[in-house]
């Protein structure tokens, strides 16, 4: 499931955008919402998954129990975070190889790039899911994050409304958002055949932020029990 969601949504994306036509020397329908695709759904499916699995382990004391041991929090989440992020990037290439290889993505960039900021974004979930899951009591609340941590961020990185047509508001709420750099680096990739500054600089965000998940993630994983 992990690894199969995400490429059979791009395909049926696909089949939705087969018969629309396409002017010349613009990027088709599909080019552009696969692009937008292969960055959301690393990012929300990890985030679910690892904050989910976590709260699992608490729950079951699995999580306890490492806890009582001389393992350092870091190296706990480390450990889980090499863990989640191995399915994450394989969840990611997966999608890439479908979309360029069977469904015809085409990218003025290198596709190497695409892969790795796709990546990227799937660290990034599991970062946030680790970081939410220590606030979850219950798997349920874990799911709740999900309108808190991830809906804010899918509205308003620039898929529905361009982040430069929003509210001056808004639009310093959406630059403090990973997501709107992991996007933003996308469409960089998608339009321009050499790597930008722009797309360096988001790319270096992004990792900045799963960092930052990752260790206060880290700073707040507490025993629930003395």
């Amino acid at each position: 499931m992990i690894l199969l969601v995400p490429s059979l949504i791009i395909t049926l994306m696909y089949f939705m955008f087969d018969d629309i036509p396409t002017r010349p020397g613009v990027p088709s329908p599909f080019d552009n919402a696969c692009l937008v695709m292969l960055g959301v759904f690393p990012l929300i499916v990890m985030f679910l998954i690892t904050s989910i699995t976590m709260q699992r382990e608490r729950v079951s004391g699995t999580l306890e129990r490492i806890l009582t041991t001389p393992l350092r929090r870091l190296d706990l989440l480390a450990a889980y975070g090499t863990a989640f992020s191995l399915a994450a990037a394989a969840q990611a290439s997966l999608a890439c190889v479908v979309s360029f290889w069977l469904l015809g993505l085409d990218t003025a960039g290198n596709p190497a790039w695409v892969f790795a900021i796709a990546i990227l974004n799937a660290v990034l979930g599991v970062g946030l899911g680790l970081l939410c899951s220590a606030f979850a009591r219950t798997e349920f609340q874990a799911v709740q994050f999900m309108p808190l941590v991830i809906a804010p961020q899918l509205l308003l990185c620039g898929i529905i409304v361009p982040r430069e047509q929003l509210p001056d508001w808004l639009q310093w709420i959406s630059n403090a958002m990973p997501a709107s750099y992991a996007l933003e680096a996308l469409r960089q990739v998608g339009a321009h055949t050499e790597l930008t500054s722009v797309a360096v600089r988001d790319v270096a965000i992004v990792a900045g932020f799963a960092m930052v998940a990752l260790g206060l993630a880290a700073a707040t994983l507490r025993r629930r029990t003395p």
